[in-house]
């Protein structure tokens, strides 16, 4: 009976002091550093985070001229990023997130040109047909010394490549050298370049008709326009695939495990695992082409992370022979986190290995071995088609289905 007495007496008193209780808790919400130090660790959060705020506040507040707080941001965590010392992770603010964005789903506005690392600045790696980049005459193995006059020497090549990317009707100046030819300044004006994802065709080498289907970029939907221009192939008469990954430097992780899976049938494609990430393995999704027919991957120096992958798990599959030259080595993977602001961290979280369990970097994010082929072909970089390496992937793989 006490107790029923002592909780009716309570309840006008706890009527009357909820408003107050919330007033109070939404005024040291806004005010935490009116708490005890143990308080305000455990009600308001990471006492760095607020640090890091506080910071920010206090420079575009108090500095002797105007601050944009939003560049001040975007610097910051640039350079936190900077700090890691992994070129495979960067921040995208909000606008190289959008850029980002559409180049993952296959179009974007600039000048039609992927690119590489180069001590000078971009090397080109592939010019788009139709594009600004192609009317002006730029040519892969060109390297890009400059954009509007500002040296890319020295710059990471997110940074050198949001230099050259912008709206559609807008100019850009590129400085270009051709092998050992004086430097040329040609003025672009950039455009929305959709890029061909797939090239396909139909080729004869030593009596036999042989595919040559050629992935620029594991994009979305990649698999699909793969697998489309394989079967369209093969009812036309080829009698074995070259699939093309020179100069891929990669893309999205799942479409790799789809590409692998058009002709590996089942079983492991990728394992992958990281600090706060389990094992998981990535298993093939069935329906592959007939595994009778011959196939060959084609690789060069340039082609990295998904390539790796799908070159790594032919591979050790005995699925296919590879040719080319010895790839870039990449063995980390990053994920995507978008942020409030609309930019998004592209961070390193965790290694791939391949079927046979090998990682092709060389620990973390260091270059490492990547894949070595088994029959080594380079092209000529002073032949106007630059394709012998083509030739001699046709040639193997005509063997094969003689």
């Amino acid at each position: 009976m006490s107790v029923v007495r002592r909780r009716r007496s309570l309840t006008p008193l706890l009527v009357l002091l909820a408003p107050l209780l919330l007033i109070l808790g939404i005024w040291l919400g806004g005010h935490p550093d009116n708490l005890p130090g143990f308080a305000r660790d455990a009600l308001v959060g990471d006492s760095q985070g607020r640090l890091y705020d506080e910071a920010l506040d206090a420079i575009a507040d108090n500095y002797y001229r105007p601050v944009d707080k939003d560049k001040l941001l975007d610097e910051g965590l640039t350079a936190g990023i900077k700090s890691l010392d992994d070129r495979f992770s960067a921040y995208f603010d909000p606008k190289t997130y959008k850029e980002f964005e559409e180049a993952t789903e296959g179009a974007f506005e600039g000048v039609g040109l992927t690119v590489a690392e180069d001590e000078r600045g971009l090397r080109v790696v592939t010019v788009f047909d139709g594009s600004p980049a192609r009317r002006a005459g730029i040519r892969s193995r060109d390297v890009i010394t400059a954009v509007n006059g500002e040296s890319l020497a020295g710059k990471p090549t997110d940074e050198a490549t949001t230099l050259i990317k912008g709206p559609a009707g807008s100019t850009v100046s590129l400085t270009v050298v051709t092998g050992k030819a004086a430097p040329r300044t040609l003025k672009l004006r950039r455009a929305r370049v959709d890029v061909p994802v797939v090239e396909s065709e139909l080729r004869r080498a030593d009596g036999a008709e042989i595919a040559h289907v050629r992935l620029s970029s594991f994009t979305s939907g990649a698999h699909g326009e793969v697998r489309k221009a394989v079967d369209e192939l093969l009812d036309k008469g080829a009698e074995g695939v070259v699939l093309d990954l020179r100069d891929n430097g990669g893309g999205l992780l799942n479409e790799a495990v789809l590409v692998s899976s058009i002709f590996v049938g089942d079983g492991t494609i990728v394992s992958t695992k990281g600090r706060t990430r389990a094992r998981r393995v990535f298993e093939a999704s069935g329906n592959a082409i007939d595994g009778d027919i011959p196939v060959v991957v084609l690789v060069n120096g340039e082609s990295a992370s998904a390539s790796e992958i799908v070159a790594g798990a032919l591979q050790d599959r005995k699925r296919a022979e590879v040719v080319g030259t010895r790839t870039f080595g990449k063995g980390v993977f990053q994920e995507v986190r978008p942020l409030s602001n609309g930019g998004a961290l592209d961070i390193t979280v965790g290694e791939y290995f391949t079927p046979g369990g090998r990682n092709l970097g060389g620990g973390g994010v260091k270059k490492g071995a990547g894949i070595e082929p088994e029959i080594k072909a380079r092209d000529d970089t002073e032949t106007e088609e630059r394709n012998e390496a083509l030739e001699v992937a046709l040639r193997t793989v005509a063997r094969e289905a003689a």
